[in-house]
């Protein structure tokens, strides 16, 4: 492929030079200051920007204009060929929202004003504040419009921007490893999105990624399609359906996922922030004292606890349907993942199969109570937006049932059969010895901690001790049965998988192939139990997968069979135990 001389849209096959070593538009070999205004900038093929084909490059039908063309040159003298700007809709978007945030932050100013003078007053002093600071965005909005543009090369995709600050960032198209799209409500209206093209390296910073904020929805897919272009094996279909589609169904987990408490436990404090700001805070606990006045403390903080969960459980329904709405899961030509999916928030994310080394089958407590898990990829080059919190980049199918999370996890990794669907071998009962202990003990350390202050302080806390154990204890050895239960690990073909978690089960399929190191760890304690935990390490995901607690002699043999010749000349032969399998 080579360079753009305009806009993508408007390319033509690179013209041949004459028979006597002339280019088109450069007559009588003279250079295309002499004469020729029209031959400006010449790429490197020799086309003049805009003449390639004798069309208008402005006129290409997806209302994209180069930045330069033979019309005059760019804000500081560049004549380089290819550049395209945003959208020029970017400075309104960006101004409502600006303005948005200044609404929100009007109202408690104007309460905070408003007492020590007149109310008149305090809403002309915060009037004259929001339109000094909008005039000034807009400004600032429109000298950034006009100072940035993006241009996508043979070898390189190129973003300059600033004014005091001129930034020329450029990344190369070989290392290029995805280019997401993200539109809210205000910018799907207008049909903008924002790209943001990456190179998948954690370095911490901005300098992988180019963010193109904002152009039309068409260019956004051209710029994806272009960028992400891989040629096709011969076995592979041009064409393949979607793996999955949005269920009505899977909104039945989104109340039992742990935001449902947490977001009960916002709302709670946002009722009691807001009536701050007016100044009734004490008003509200009066009213819901009066509510409880004849119902003893303890059912009191009981109903409210139920309260609050019934908030957040609307809550998480409300943001679940935003982020899963519409949700599609297809494998694209030349071996492309794409996740689409959103309400309001559109968001498209595109992930390369050659970079995916497994798969992540992840099993909350609640949802794991009903059934269901959810699907995540175990790839390389996923950074987390931190711009978009929602945005998680890695997962590839919500909380659904078992089997359809097993069926598309072996359909994104073309396997016939899930490898997280396979028999795991069962840790030593050292392990589970281990668990009862540790979780004995942080119930135990609290308690004593209780009896301590009730003997010295009030003998209240001798009850509230004594009640922690009788409620904390049962519960905590359940959670360790549950834990050591769901350890395990095993080989299925290509693929070494663990098991582990309560609170939070994970199964995690990792390639072989993928894995590039073992760290073994073995504390005081695991040395007396003979047991110790192995660290798979991985250029992808998590970076570190662990096998924990496994029996010492048959761990180690489990790793030099899983990765040969990678632990292997470091193991003297020990004797193998039989292995006993498990169901999760």
């Amino acid at each position: 492929m080579s360079e753009a001389a305009g806009p993508a849209a408007a390319r033509a096959p690179d013209p041949a030079p004459g028979g006597d070593g002339r280019r088109p538009g450069v007559p009588d070999g003279r250079g295309p200051g002499a004469g020729d205004a029209r031959a400006l900038a010449a790429d490197g093929a020799g086309r003049a920007p805009g003449v390639a084909d004798g069309r208008d490059p402005a006129a290409d039908g997806k209302g994209r204009a180069p930045v330069a063309d033979d019309r005059g040159p760019l804000a500081d003298g560049s004549r380089d060929a290819g550049w395209l700007r945003l959208d020029p809709r970017t400075v309104l978007v960006r101004v409502v929202l600006f303005a948005g945030v200044l609404a929100g932050a009007a109202l408690p100013v104007t309460f905070a004003l408003a007492g020590p003078r007149p109310l008149w007053q305090a809403v002309a002093w915060v009037a004259a504040g929001v339109t000094l600071a909008l005039v000034t965005d807009i400004l600032a909005e429109t000298v950034r419009l006009r100072r940035t543009r993006y241009r996508i090369g043979a070898e390189r995709v190129e973003l300059h921007t600033g004014l005091l600050v001129v930034q020329r960032r450029s990344l190369a198209r070989e290392r290029i490893r995805s280019a997401d799209l993200t539109a809210n409500p205000l910018q799907r209206v207008l049909g903008l999105v924002k790209v943001r093209i990456g190179t998948g390296e954690h370095t911490g910073g901005s300098e992988s990624t180019l963010e193109l904020d904002l152009v039309t929805r068409a260019e956004g897919e051209r710029l994806r399609h272009e960028l992400l272009a891989r040629p096709a094996a011969p076995e592979q279909p041009d064409h393949e359906h979607a793996l999955a589609t949005f269920d009505p169904r899977w909104i039945r987990y989104a109340p039992v996922s742990f935001l449902a408490p947490a977001l009960g436990g916002a709302a709670a404090g946002a009722v009691m922030q807001v009536s701050e700001w007016f100044g009734a805070q004490g008003e509200v606990i009066d009213w819901i004292g009066d509510r409880f006045q004849d119902v003893s403390v303890p059912w009191m903080i009981l109903v409210l606890l139920l309260l609050a969960v019934v908030a957040g459980a609307v809550g998480a329904l409300g943001l679940w349907v935003e982020m899963w709405w519409n949700y599609r899961l297809e494998r694209e030509p030349g071996g492309t993942l794409r996740v689409s999916r959103g309400l309001f928030t559109a968001r498209s994310v595109s992930i390369e199969e050659r970079r995916m080394r497994g798969i992540e089958l992840v099993e909350p407590l609640g949802v794991r109570l009903f059934g269901a898990a959810r699907v995540d990829a175990v790839a390389t080059g996923l950074v987390k937006d931190d711009d978009d919190k929602h945005a998680d980049l890695k997962s590839l199918l919500p909380a659904a049932e078992r089997a359809v999370a097993d069926r598309i996890a072996a359909q994104v990794l073309r396997e016939p059969e899930p490898p997280t669907g396979a028999p795991l071998v069962a840790h030593p009962r050292a392990a589970r010895a281990r668990r009862v202990r540790w979780a004995l003990a942080g119930v135990l350390l609290p308690v004593a901690v209780l009896l301590l202050l009730g003997l010295l302080l009030t003998p209240v806390l001798l009850y509230v001790a004594a009640g922690c154990a009788v409620v904390l204890g049962p519960v905590a050895v359940l959670f360790a049965l549950d834990a050591y239960r769901a350890l395990g690990h095993g080989v299925s073909g290509a693929y070494l998988v663990t098991r582990s978690g309560t609170v939070r089960r994970v199964t995690v399929a990792l390639q072989r192939s993928g894995v590039i190191g073992w760290t073994v760890k073995q504390s005081y304690f695991q040395r007396r139990a003979g047991v110790l935990t192995l660290t798979a390490t991985t250029a992808a995901g998590a970076g570190a997968y662990d096998v924990l607690d496994a029996d010492r002699g048959e761990g180690l043999v489990f790793a030099a069979d899983a990765v040969p010749d990678l632990l292997g000349p470091f193991l003297e032969p020990v004797p193998t135990p039989e292995a006993r399998s498990t169901e999760g």
